[in-house]
């Protein structure tokens, strides 16, 4: 029996990665057992995040929301779940869920959730992007760094000039607030924002689109990540929009990566993206804007406040430190999902202190902060062991900066002038340490 499942394993294998649901199987201590390709891509997250960790661990905020604890809890299957969620990588995911408890010999032994991704079939909808309650303008949007300004600038030129418009940046930057805020800036005003969210390669949703494009008109329609579509998908979409021009809408778009790249990678039709192209727009990501993450950070408890009566009004230094030495893989929405996990464990505290910060935001900071040193480090005394050389020259520059930083309170621009090197070479600097 063991050698036919031996050689069952490697089909059993390919067969789980190329199914087109997410599949994550859990023994009954929540040690992950399987957790394949398209869960990852739903999820946001690496296996080593998942195999290494239970899900009594993972989902310690949210086991409410968790099927596969309650399945693990009740022993009874939950079927056809729809589940909205934020995930790791910033975005809102829809998902229809069956997950089934794992029996042998009438015992127990663990749980397996099939999980389709719907995001883009449930998001074809008439609704607008709304943050806090209100809608999004270009001039509430966080600008302090020359970089977002520039964003903000031509933004308002696309507006007035109401051609296609290409949003390029990494996930998370914020594409979608500059579209809305483009949205809102136009003058005569369009009647609606619509999303168009190309997370799917599925034909429907095309279709879709095009049976509800035939009764739109004088509306902005914002197709977001259109790279993620099928190359054959892209060249209908560019057929439907070319075909409705007559309707006056104005049509944004949104990309990922460098459109280059992507068109030489057989990612982004060529013809699509000239269409958007006739008005570009690149959203840096934050590790190279850091002058906006305090800002933000203090916008967004100050819209907490309103909302909800948040209390924190200051940041402890440490705090400030490991923001903007952090690299913000998810960028603007990472750091504002970790805000949010933040705002709801504060009650009456008043200032923002480390050990508030959830633990898997300070176990990504950790290591960089250890390594960091401190002044009495660089000093040789008699009862110290010397170390090499190049440890020592690199611990001394890590603090040199670093203090460098803190004295203009994280705007690399200015520190780097005071340094007397180019923003570019400190940014360089900056990276290379971390590594």
């Amino acid at each position: 029996m063991d050698e036919q499942i031996k050689d069952f394993l490697p089909f059993y294998k390919f067969a789980t990665e190329q199914v087109a649901v997410g599949i994550h199987a859990v023994d009954l201590s929540g040690k992950t057992i399987i957790y394949n390709e398209k869960m990852k891509e739903i999820e946001g997250l690496n296996l080593t995040d998942v195999v290494d960790r239970s899900i009594f661990e993972l989902f310690q905020f949210e086991q409410q929301e968790s099927t596969l604890l309650k399945v693990l809890h009740s022993g009874e299957p939950v079927l056809r779940a729809k589940q909205t969620y934020w995930n790791r990588n910033g975005q809102e995911i829809t998902t229809i869920n069956d997950t089934y408890p794992i029996w042998q010999d009438e015992k127990l032994i663990g749980a397996v959730e099939f999980s389709r991704d719907i995001t883009a079939l449930e998001r074809l909808i008439y609704q607008p992007l709304k943050r806090y309650n209100e809608a999004i303008t270009l001039s509430s949007i966080t600008a302090v760094s020359t970089d977002m300004q520039e964003v903000l600038e031509r933004s308002i030129k696309a507006a007035h000039v109401r051609m296609p418009v290409l949003l390029v940046g990494e996930a998370g930057t914020g594409k979608d607030l500059i579209a809305e805020g483009i949205h809102n800036q136009l003058s005569p005003v369009n009647k609606q924002f619509i999303s168009l969210f190309c997370h799917s390669s599925d034909s429907f949703l095309i279709n879709k689109f095009q049976k509800e494009l035939s009764d739109i008109s004088h509306c902005t329609i914002f197709c977001e990540r259109i790279d993620l579509l099928s190359l054959d998908l892209q060249n209908e979409l560019l057929q439907i929009l070319t075909s409705n021009e007559a309707r006056q809408n104005l049509y944004i778009a949104s990309i990922g990566d460098d459109p280059v790249d992507l068109i030489s990678s057989n990612k982004l039709s060529k013809e699509l993206y000239y269409y958007f192209a006739q008005v570009t727009i690149s959203i840096p990501p934050l590790r190279k804007r850091t002058e906006d993450i305090l800002p933000f950070t203090y916008d967004y408890f100050n819209r907490y406040l309103n909302r909800y009566g948040s209390t924190i009004n200051e940041i402890d230094d440490d705090v400030i430190q490991a923001f903007l030495m952090y690299e913000w893989p998810g960028n603007l929405k990472e750091l504002e999902l970790l805000l949010d996990e933040i705002s709801s464990m504060v009650t009456t505290e008043q200032i923002l202190k480390f050990d508030m910060l959830p633990l898997h935001f300070k176990m990504k900071v950790q290591d960089f902060n250890e390594t960091l040193g401190k002044a009495e480090d660089f000093v040789i005394t008699s009862d110290k062991e010397l170390v090499p050389l190049d440890e020592y020259l690199r611990s001394a520059e890590m603090y040199y900066l670093q203090k460098a930083l803190d004295k203009f309170d994280g705007n690399i621009t200015k520190a780097a002038e005071a340094l007397g090197m180019s923003r570019q070479n400190l940014q360089y600097r900056i990276r290379k340490m971390k590594k």
